[in-house]
């Protein structure tokens, strides 16, 4: 099934490769602009903003809590009833130490609160709450896909997995672009995004 897009685009292809291509340049923007630093800080309304961001020149319902139930694999996410309060909740949740902090991401993935976009979006605010609190970042093109993928499966039964994963891709390298742009790329490849390289993209708009 093809989302209504702003687009227009009618082909799933089309509008994946013109997806990744507008919202990874969006992504660059929230860093090149210090939009990121101006938000605040581990609530939903911050992943609000991040994902209307990248995703408000593509899809109408960027940044809006979604009104369907969804699923992936055998797995469904937070019933749409049930929503709004598990987001409440999640907001409540502490983030003082690396643990905590991995455990609020595992239940935004579990409440998954976008149509589509959950992933790429929630990374980064993920990558935002241990800058604050922690002083570091997940340099995300040292986590396999594979392994990242089957740790956030089997997380909402046991996180130590995921917690352990990336742990050891922990970096202090919070300002450097490089690891930002790269850390897109592997974030985008997790879920099938790869026709182009952010460097690809940057290099396009400086011509």
């Amino acid at each position: 099934m093809i989302l209504k897009n702003k687009l227009g685009i009618v082909d799933i292809i089309n509008l994946a490769q013109e997806e990744e291509r507008i919202t990874k340049k969006k992504a660059l923007e929230l860093f090149d602009n210090g939009i990121l630093e101006k938000l605040g800080l581990g609530k939903f309304l911050e992943l609000e903003k991040i994902h209307k961001y990248l995703f408000e020149d593509v899809y109408y319902f960027a940044g809006k809590i979604r009104d369907e139930n969804i699923s992936k694999g055998n797995f469904r996410f937070a019933p749409v009833m049930y929503l709004k309060e598990a987001l409440k909740n999640i907001d409540k949740m502490p983030q003082k130490t690396y643990d905590e902090i991995i455990e609020k991401y595992v239940e935004m993935n579990i409440a998954h609160p976008f149509r589509e976009g959950n992933g790429r979006s929630t990374r980064i605010w993920l990558d935002r709450i241990l800058i604050k609190e922690l002083g570091q970042v997940v340099d995300w093109s040292k986590v396999d896909k594979n392994d990242y993928l089957l740790a956030m499966e089997r997380s909402p039964i046991k996180d130590t997995e995921i917690k352990v994963l990336l742990k050891e891709a922990l970096t202090d390298k919070i300002n450097d672009r490089t690891v930002y742009m790269k850390g897109i790329d592997a974030s985008y490849y997790y879920e099938g995004y790869y026709t182009y390289t952010i460097e690809e993209i940057d290099k396009e708009d400086k011509n």
